[in-house]
């Protein structure tokens, strides 16, 4: 696999803060970035012309419709992906020798760790929200860039995880994401509810999880 060209720091900037925020405008940015409209717009149009970066008009905006620029599925080759042609070498392998009950097995064994070693992390903090905090710490130093941000309607949170470093071993094998589901659900006790509200793999720009107390 051929390695991506190493970006200078403020387009590298644009291309995280894109994937950690989603659709923005240049104005948003720049303002974010501590720099001017006109230099994270040049930035802009350079990745756009590389094919990393798309554009989209905002309809809420009144008048002329604002330009968001949103990554395009090009740009994934600057964010991890956990040695994505080997582990689905492995899981076709697997799955091809020893057939789908044997993955089954390993996938279920996987997340048992997963989850014993997440639940003893998190049973230091004593709120919601501070385990929700340590919890995307982990996630974030796998991969994921992982957030938390409160809900609106009601007494929880939404865990967000703006990047999938596994996703071409997910889509190899839905039962990964199955079983991250239900690792959050064990590592945070069965006082609080976890739902998957976005999935990258259904279309979703991110994966999120609405988190609240039972």
């Amino acid at each position: 696999m051929t390695k991506p060209t190493q970006k200078p720091r403020s387009r590298r900037d644009i291309l995280d803060r894109l994937k950690r925020d989603g659709p923005s405008d240049a104005s948003a940015l720049a303002q974010a970035m501590g720099v001017t409209p006109m230099a994270v717009r040049q930035h802009l149009y350079d990745l756009q012309a590389e094919g990393m970066v798309t554009t989209q008009e905002d309809p809420r905006t009144v008048g002329r419709p604002a330009k968001l620029w949103q990554l395009t599925p090009a740009a994934d080759q600057y964010f991890p992906d956990a040695h994505a042609d080997l582990a689905v070498g492995l899981i076709d392998a697997l799955k091809n020798s020893l057939g789908q009950d044997a993955l089954d097995l390993l996938i279920a064994e996987r997340s048992r760790r997963q989850s014993a070693d997440y639940a003893a992390t998190l049973s230091k903090p004593e709120t919601l929200r501070d385990k929700l905090d340590a919890l995307a710490k982990i996630r974030t130093r796998e991969g994921y860039m992982a957030m938390v941000e409160p809900l609106a309607d009601t007494d929880g949170y939404l865990f967000i995880e703006n990047h999938c470093p596994i996703c071409s071993a997910a889509k190899a094998c839905t039962g990964l994401c199955a079983m991250e589901l239900t690792v959050f659900k064990i590592a945070l006790g069965p006082d609080i509810r976890v739902e998957r509200t976005d999935h990258i793999l259904a279309g979703a720009r991110r994966c999120a999880y609405r988190v609240t107390p039972c």
